[in-house]
């Protein structure tokens, strides 16, 4: 078998069998395809597209290249949930702890944030001493034990993804449904779940801007996972505006308690509900929607959630007071308004915009060597649709750095548009793929 034949098949509109695919993962995985070779065929692929058979060979593959994660010592259906990334992303924070304390292990990996915020593992970090360099045994004890543990990634962890992806982000490969579909979805049949829920974003601050695009996504991976024999559904939801009202690493933390308390945004208690409730129906724990749903209100009412996020605060070397005590948590030693310009309704706020005003702070990382300051970041005091009066407070900047706050403060205001009549409203909750 011979890459320059792999290459002229796909470049020609041919469908590349199991075996090819096969061939030229594990050649590159090793080194022994060189980079020129495997951009042409992502360049043919890019032009000629992927057939569904093509899609799941390249996924498998990607996702066997390197360590399969076994949860089979952890009792019960292990159920995952990936969200494709935006503003203000704290999803994991509260809703691990609402599913565990309904009974279903989630045994979660999770990567460090490049970009506006941190990731799930830097937020974490917030609570002082937690780790989530665990082993393998201490993972599974935990998930056992605590019902929830969350490990970082390993490099051992689809290692070809990673490679082909770096690759696809310098020969402008990346913008291709498959391959996203299949980077994806590599990842989460590697770390071992029985079953897959997946928030796909969509607007502003989403990777698919586009509800079409989001929608043709989430449909290629509930179908991935479905010819890969894992339970999987897709919830797409929106992203032009930041989800909740804080934006920033203890910021989200912070807020994220908060709805374990009872006292979310809407929004955000609306996301955790909808891909919570589908957690269990997928983890077998009831077959109703509405009754999933209740589960997870009642779990919040009478605070269990909230104790089993400080039992995994603990269990994982962080301090589980803070749980209690959210004001211990990292502060920045600056807070200055944003204020409204003038009288009117917040009409639409560019959340991509909202997000580098974090990364100006100091809240996410422009290299994998920045340093983040977990205390800065903003949180909003008017979201889309609500009415403002002229001086009235748009948001709140947290900063360590007064220079910084005020170039944040004037992107921000770039950002917050404010219109004479309130803009027509539409559905957080987009759809549902099952």
């Amino acid at each position: 078998m011979r890459m320059y034949d792999i290459i002229m098949k796909k470049r020609n509109g041919g469908e590349l069998s199991e075996q090819e695919i096969r061939f030229f993962i594990e050649g590159y995985t090793r080194g022994e395809i060189p980079d020129y070779q495997v951009s042409a065929l992502m360049m043919a692929v890019y032009f000629q597209k992927m057939t569904e058979a093509e899609t799941l060979a390249l996924t498998m593959a990607m996702a066997e290249s390197g360590d399969m994660l076994d949860l089979s010592g952890i009792k019960g259906i292990k159920v995952d949930k990936h969200s494709t990334g935006g503003v203000g992303d704290k999803t994991s924070l509260a809703l691990a702890p609402m599913v565990a304390a309904c009974g279903i292990p989630v045994a979660k990996m999770s990567g460090r944030g490049l970009g506006h915020t941190g990731g799930t593992i830097d937020k974490l970090e917030s609570f002082s001493g937690f780790t989530t360099a665990l082993t393998r045994e201490n993972f599974i004890e935990n998930v056992n034990r605590v019902g929830i543990a969350i490990m970082g990634q390993t490099g051992d962890l689809a290692p070809a993804d990673k490679k082909l992806y770096a690759l696809r982000d310098v020969t402008a490969t990346v913008d291709n449904l498959s391959l996203i579909a299949s980077s994806i979805m590599s990842k989460k049949l590697a770390a071992g779940a029985d079953a897959i829920v997946l928030d796909v974003k969509t607007g502003s601050g989403a990777f698919m801007k586009r509800e079409e695009d989001a929608r043709a996504l989430a449909e290629e991976m509930v179908k991935i996972g479905k010819n890969a024999g894992r339970k999987t559904v897709a919830v797409i939801s929106d992203m032009d505006q930041p989800l909740g009202y804080a934006v920033g690493n203890a910021l989200e933390v912070k807020e994220a308690i908060d709805t374990l308390r009872g006292r979310g945004p809407a929004d955000f208690v609306e996301l955790c509900l909808t891909l919570g409730s589908r957690m269990l129906m997928a983890g077998g724990r009831c077959a109703d929607v509405s009754r999933a749903r209740q589960m997870l209100e009642n779990v919040i009412a009478d605070g269990s959630a909230c104790r089993k996020l400080a039992e995994f605060v603990e269990a994982q070397g962080g301090d589980a007071g803070m749980v209690s005590h959210p004001e211990l948590l990292p502060k920045a030693p600056i807070v200055c308004p944003v204020p409204a310009p003038a009288d009117g309704y917040v009409s639409r706020i560019l959340c991509d915009e909202v997000g580098v005003c974090s990364l100006l702070l100091g809240g996410g990382r422009e290299t994998k060597e920045s340093v983040i300051d977990l205390s800065v970041g903003l949180v909003l005091c008017k979201k889309v649709g609500d009415p403002v009066k002229k001086g009235e407070p748009l948001a709140f900047l947290h900063a360590g750095d007064a220079s910084k706050a005020q170039e944040a403060v004037r992107r921000y205001l770039g950002a917050c548009m404010i219109s004479d009549a309130p803009p027509a409203g539409t559905p957080f909750i987009k759809a549902v793929i099952e």
